[in-house]
């Protein structure tokens, strides 16, 4: 799966990134390439901490899991 990222520059040189589809990831690094393995791993705990929370709101209930690919 791939994300799209909102990058912008600092006045100060530092580039800014926020991922679209995981608003919550939002980084900032002094090169591009920095910033997008600050934002992969964001994106990561992001979605992490998600699927934690659902998995709490459906413990303990009658439910199964289906997986889904985005093509």
């Amino acid at each position: 799966m791939s994300y799209n990222v909102i990058i912008t520059q600092t006045e100060d040189g530092w580039y800014v990134g926020q991922c679209e589809e995981v608003p919550e990831a939002i980084s900032q690094a002094q090169t591009i390439e920095e910033l997008s393995l600050n934002l992969l791993e964001c994106i990561t705990e992001a979605l992490d901490i998600k699927r934690a929370r659902t998995q709490e709101l459906y413990a303990g209930k009658k439910h199964f899991l289906r997986k889904l690919e985005l093509a």
